[in-house]
């Protein structure tokens, strides 16, 4: 296969009769988006575009957070400085004008709408551009910083978690397609076990649907076995309690076996995996946190490029076509439960630095226990590379692309998805900018990446099914909003805001189990 296998494109595409618990109910329509007729970049400095555009401040913030982050990666403290002074500045008046144009001071996508919503992914970039700024001239002023981002009320952070649950289609569209690919590989078996590895991610939805799915089969379900590893003990006892209520409420021969332990921290004989089972092992959105930093030779995700392969991936009117705008030039700078952890759980401490032999060593410990289907979902991004201009630049067309679905599809209920933004996006865009080292867990890389990784450690690519496909688009119906599309590229989906990729989905199996 040619090196663009696993890279997205616009197809067409098609998924699972199965119980979902999770009907998206329609939203009111979102307020009709602001057209605006694209000009050329012609210079770093300034935009003709943005000069000519009376009163949108949109253009400059972007060259201002571009120039400030090559500020700050050359170390030039003043100029940096500088740069967050003006951004700051902007951003007051921005705000001021903001409200004065809105009795509610933030509308739902209209002028008023989008001006906010550059104001709060712009204060998030730059939050998180000074606390970089800090790092290394003042690292104990760095650390003081950090220090209460990472003691977020864990209560508000998982209420964060399930308003992005229900606001966005995602999660839902990725419990739902891993489920679809654990049925179908384990037609036929009388004992199943599911290990999960989703930790924060998880929900107990994903796992009440498969139980009722595999009650549903003509030849009635197996001895479900469901191992979840999370670092939260009150999480593992409300999903075994949930779970374990839905299988007895139907007389179904279900185990919950909970491993309190990290990913980085996981040991695969806690899972207790025992002969004779047949093994499925759903990850979402955790495996990127096992990753080494991308050398900057390896990266082939300029700023250019990026820009130029997605210049088609934006609806009208959004943050993200005002950031094709100015990345197309390609500026380089610019629970009651006893719970049994892992005997490695006690490391709940600082992770270790990042070795780059961690990633494969988890893979190599993985396939050891030979997986009948291994569902692998994480962000399609490039939030990995060495270079931090071109990370940010990434990270900044990224979540502008994340905001733009979140706030259009959901426009009146804003304290939700403000509280997603913050809590949720805003938290993984400080990871992204803010931190290296072993700080730093956000580490996304696209399905390429993962595909070739996945296949050196000797799994298989098991393609996703077109029942799987039909399903997925069917469960986007229901949620009755338009811009949202789930596409299939050589058997791997991708969850999309417009033609945008967000999200990939891809299915793998043990080599030698392979016929």
């Amino acid at each position: 296969m040619g090196q663009d296998e696993f890279s997205p494109s616009t197809v067409t595409s098609s998924p699972l009769l199965l119980q979902s618990p999770w009907a998206l109910a329609p939203f009111a329509a979102a307020a009709a988006a602001t057209a605006s007729s694209p000009t050329p970049f012609l210079g770093y400095g300034g935009s003709p575009w943005a000069a000519a555009a009376s009163g949108d401040r949109g253009v400059e913030l972007i060259n201002l957070l571009r120039q400030c982050a090559f500020d700050v990666d050359a170390g030039s403290l003043e100029r940096a400085d500088a740069c967050l002074a003006r951004i700051a500045g902007l951003l007051s008046s921005s705000s001021a004008s903001a409200s004065s144009a809105s009795p509610t001071g933030g509308g739902g996508g209209g002028g008023g709408g989008q001006a906010t919503r550059f104001h709060r992914l712009a204060t998030i970039f730059t939050d998180a551009l000074a606390r970089r700024l800090l790092r290394r001239p003042l690292p104990g002023a760095y650390e003081a910083l950090l220090a209460p981002a990472a003691s977020s009320d864990p209560l508000l952070v998982a209420a964060a978690r399930r308003h992005f649950f229900d606001l966005c289609p995602f999660l839902k569209l990725a419990f739902l397609t891993s489920n679809q690919a654990i049925l179908e590989q384990m037609e036929g078996e009388r004992v199943v076990h599911i290990v999960d590895l989703a930790g924060p991610a998880a929900d107990p939805a994903q796992w009440l649907a498969l139980l009722r799915a595999l009650r549903a089969r003509p030849e009635g379900p197996p001895h479900l076995r469901i191992t979840a590893v999370h670092d939260d003990p009150d999480a593992l006892h409300r999903t075994s309690a949930l779970l374990s209520k839905e299988a007895d409420a139907h007389d179904m021969s279900f185990q919950f076996h909970p491993v309190l332990s990290r990913l980085d921290a996981l040991d695969f004989d806690s899972l207790r995996v025992k002969t004779g089972e047949a093994l499925a092992v759903s990850s979402v959105l955790q495996l990127h946190s096992l990753l080494p930093p991308a050398a900057a030779a390896a990266d082939s995700n300029s700023t250019a490029a990026l820009a130029l392969r997605h210049a088609h991936h934006l609806s009208p009117g959004s943050f993200g076509e005002l950031l094709e705008r100015e990345l197309s030039l390609g500026h380089g700078h610019g629970r009651g439960h006893p719970f049994s952890p892992s005997p490695d759980a006690h490391s709940l401490a600082p992770t270790p630095p990042h070795s780059p032999r961690r990633i494969e060593s988890f893979l190599s410990g993985l396939l050891a226990l030979a997986p009948k289907i291994v569902v692998v979902t994480e962000q399609e991004a490039n939030h990995n590379g060495a270079a931090f201009c071109e990370r940010f630049s990434e990270a900044l067309y990224y979540y502008a692309a994340m905001f733009d679905c979140l706030e259009t599809t959901a426009p009146r209920s804003a304290a939700e998805w403000g509280r997603v933004e913050r809590l949720l996006l805003g938290e993984q865009i400080r990871n992204i900018v803010a931190c290296e080292g072993a700080e730093r867990r956000e580490r996304h890389e696209r399905l390429q990446r993962w595909a070739q990784r996945l296949r050196d450690a000797g799994f298989g690519h098991v393609p996703l099914s077109f029942d799987a496909l039909l399903e997925a688009r069917k469960l986007l119906q229901t949620f009755g909003r338009d811009g949202y599309k789930v596409d299939d590229w050589n058997g791997c989906f991708f969850f999309c805001w417009h033609e945008r990729p967000l999200y990939s989905v891809s299915a793998w199996r043990c080599n030698r189990l392979s016929s």
